[in-house]
């Protein structure tokens, strides 16, 4: 957050009123301080795996600066104040030297009994996290919003392109159930794939306004920003027409009624968004999702 102090501070309440502006943010927790119970907002710079473009990578402290501008404020739409909020935590960008490091981030965080909620790359890092959390919570469910199902078996000879964490995480079992939303790009592999993995796929043209998901158990839900219309959120890799409002995304969200145990947001690209407006999209949507967890953890 920029402050532009005045030249002159005569009154008292002129310096009141820039400490809290000053301390107006998200707190910053390094993963080996966090406490149990806590979210760790957790930065993933990784877009090795991309198939198209590369970008994603530079997303996560894009997100955050987006969820701290002056632009808006901290309140929630169900007026949960992030502001400093004692559950939230920015751990900043993990150290990541290959694919492999993401499974051990996420381990350490889970050593901590905090909640994973990973920001940025592409969508490949979903399977390590996946992974990790399998390991914790063994009935594990996935509720996935995308215009893609991420289910080919290989992408140009890639089994770990963002095209096919969930692929890999089914036939590990490392999930039990899994639900995609708004999937608008399926053809006859990744058809007979989600068949193979009892997938259950609401496709764009099938969706319903009042569609509820009512799954048992711990949820992990991971939300690619390309499930947006390009039209509310044009920063992504790939463009698919006919995808949902924002209004849409947040109404979703704020309707959930499950036990989230991590989340992720994934596949915005800088490199493509107009004017820094699908940071803002994706900061929305972080905030509606930490109100979800916040509230849950609170219940």
């Amino acid at each position: 957050m920029t402050i532009v102090l005045p030249k002159k501070l005569s009154q008292k309440h002129d310096i009141q009123i820039i400490v809290l502006f000053l301390c107006m943010s998200i707190l910053r927790t390094p993963v080996n301080q966090l406490k149990p119970g806590q979210i760790a907002l957790i930065g993933l710079s990784f877009d090795q795996n991309s198939s198209f473009l590369q970008g994603p990578a530079k997303a996560p402290e894009l997100i955050i600066q987006a969820l701290e501008s002056d632009s808006a404020n901290y309140f929630t739409e169900d007026l949960t104040d992030l502001n400093e909020h004692p559950k939230v935590h920015w751990c900043g960008n993990a150290e990541l030297s290959q694919y492999t490091d993401i499974e051990q981030r996420i381990d350490e965080v889970l050593a901590q009994d905090a909640l994973p909620f990973s920001l940025g790359s592409d969508h490949s890092v979903t399977f390590p996290v996946v992974k990790a959390l399998a390991k914790k919570h063994p009935k594990l469910s996935i509720l996935h919003f995308d215009a893609h199902a991420d289910l080919y078996d290989e992408l140009d000879g890639n089994r770990y392109s963002h095209a096919c964490p969930f692929a890999r995480i089914m036939e590990g079992g490392f999930a039990q159930h899994l639900t995609q939303v708004g999937i608008r790009t399926l053809n006859t592999h990744q058809k007979a794939q989600a068949e193979r993995f009892n997938v259950n796929m609401i496709q764009m043209k099938d969706w319903k306004a009042d569609m509820k998901f009512e799954i048992e158990g711990p949820v992990y839900l991971s939300f690619d920003m390309d499930v947006l219309d390009p039209a509310f959120a044009p920063g992504v890799s790939h463009h698919e027409p006919g995808g949902f409002s924002t209004r849409e995304v947040l109404t979703m969200i704020q309707n959930l009624n499950l036990n989230i145990v991590g989340c992720d947001v994934v596949e915005y690209n800088p490199d493509r968004d107009l004017n820094g407006a699908t940071a803002m999209v994706a900061a929305k949507v972080v905030k509606e999702l930490l109100a979800k967890l916040v509230s849950g953890q609170d219940n």
